[in-house]
């Protein structure tokens, strides 16, 4: 399936992710400085694709790239956080299931 934005068709989420890489690394860079160490790339666009473009329709590369430097820090650091303690709890299940 084929995502058109702004007239230049994506054959993949990975070909758009690759295509708007320079402003993930940028807004990494942002992060980094305030001191978010443990926030990746990948959390940005899971974050934005979870809780702001499954909402949008008619997205623009423009937009996309503005929605990933503009993302609130507090507010994908608390998904990242709430991510990584489910992933404990998970962790915690699978151990007490092998006892």
């Amino acid at each position: 399936m084929k995502k058109e934005i702004e007239d230049i068709e994506f054959d993949s989420v990975f070909d758009l992710y690759k295509r708007v890489k320079p402003a993930l690394n940028s807004k990494i860079k942002e992060i980094k400085r305030e001191k978010f160490d443990y926030i990746k790339e990948e959390d940005i666009w899971n974050y934005l694709i979870q809780n702001k473009w499954s909402k949008d329709k008619g997205l623009v590369l423009c937009d996309v790239v503005d929605d990933i430097l503009h993302v609130d820090i507090k507010k994908l650091d608390k998904y990242v956080k709430e991510k990584m303690k489910k992933v404990k709890e998970d962790l915690l299940i699978e151990e007490l299931d092998l006892i």
